[in-house]
């Protein structure tokens, strides 16, 4: 209410500016006019008066009827003189107005050239000329949110089809063949029961993304220790780090407190070993480090696997981008998991970054011990 008041009054001062202007011009041009023309009736009598007249003369005749009613003659050409001036000044309105009916065609178009308008208005061009600019900024979001939602919907066809088909293929295979033995039945329903799994996963994590883009992120903050938490979700990996021989290699600083939401924190931290994990060679570790730094949390994931290029370094963290070998593995998700991560790390105040040199790929983590502070 109060930002709304604040523009109303700035364009009431621009309005009373602009209208203060045009009066002092138009009371100094007809004094300016009105001194001129005393002048000149000054000088001009001052200087026929240095001649000689015959009474006789027309032109004396002429310029005697002129002096008996001079009063007359000076109120009647100052007269045409402001009513000149004020037909001026009154036209001068309405071709800013033309102007500024222009300059609105100009900006419902949003052409790419600035706004131009007369000195008098430098104030209306330059506000003007920032609608214009965010008017443009708004269309650019607008168009991209309708891209990402076309994205969406692809991308939710794309990844969806895959392990429906699969679910759908074996249990119509288990109803087509009565007789199939208990060990390829048990098979069939496992790999349904996988797929339908991973079905259910790609789906959360497209309503995740969803809901992150459509509606502003809530935190619900507390005191959290850090390591403790991240000691805890290392144990909770042990078993799919097994599977590919992976072992921890943990470097945390003892009881590091900070003020976040823990379960949206746990969700970042979450997607950034499942990733590592699914990148790393196997018989590597995975280094997991936290440490303060200044007022920040500094939290490190590192795994050893293929170096990521530059120009996929660059997208990782984009919805829906996915590395190569990530498309044909059990472990892919939708693309959405670091982006996930990104935004709930920004909603803290923090940062959140990726670099991949010499087979090492390392995620680092960045936010503020009190996200209350930078949020």
């Amino acid at each position: 209410m109060s930002e709304t008041a604040g523009k109303i009054k700035k364009s009431y001062v621009r309005r009373s500016q602009i209208s203060r202007r045009l009066f002092v011009q138009y009371v100094l041009t007809f004094l300016g006019f009105a001194v001129v023309f005393a002048v000149f009736v000054v000088v001009m009598r001052t200087f026929l008066s240095t001649f000689s007249w015959q009474p006789d003369n027309l032109f004396y005749k002429l310029l005697k009827s002129i002096d008996n009613y001079v009063l007359f003659w000076m109120g009647s050409i100052l007269l045409i003189g402001w009513l000149i001036i004020t037909y001026y000044f009154f036209q001068k309105p309405l071709r800013y107005l033309d102007e500024l009916v222009m300059a609105s065609e100009q900006l419902a178009k949003l052409a790419s050239e600035p706004i131009i308008l007369p000195d008098a208005m430098k104030n209306v061009q330059d506000e003007l000329n920032q609608v214009r600019e965010q008017t443009q900024r708004s269309a650019m979001a607008a168009k991209e949110a309708e891209q990402r939602k076309n994205d969406l919907i692809v991308y939710l066809a794309h990844d969806l089809k895959t392990p429906l088909t699969s679910v759908i293929g074996y249990l119509a295979l288990l109803r087509d063949e009565p007789q199939i033995s208990k060990e390829l039945r048990a098979k069939y329903t496992g790999i349904a029961l996988n797929k339908a799994e991973r079905l259910e996963s790609l789906i959360n994590e497209f309503f995740d993304i969803t809901r992150f883009n459509l509606t502003r992120l809530i935190l619900d903050t507390r005191t959290v220790n850090l390591t403790r938490m991240l000691e805890q979700i290392t144990f909770e990996f042990n078993p799919l780090l097994a599977e590919k021989s992976l072992t921890w290699d943990l470097k945390l600083t003892p009881d590091l407190q900070a003020v976040c939401d823990p379960e949206k924190m746990e969700r970042v931290f979450d997607n950034l070993i499942r990733n590592a994990v699914s990148y790393s060679y196997k018989d590597t570790s995975i280094v997991l480090s936290v440490e303060k730094s200044g007022e920040y949390a500094l939290i490190r994931i590192e795994n050893h696997g293929y170096t990521i290029p530059q120009e996929k370094l660059s997208r990782i963290f984009e919805q829906f981008f996915r590395l190569d070998q990530a498309r044909s593995s059990s472990t892919g998700g939708a693309g959405l998991g670091l982006a996930i991560a990104r935004e709930i790390v920004q909603s803290h105040g923090g940062t959140i970054t990726a670099e991949s040199t010499d087979e090492s790929v390392i995620f680092t983590v960045k936010i503020p011990l009190d996200c209350k502070k930078n949020v």
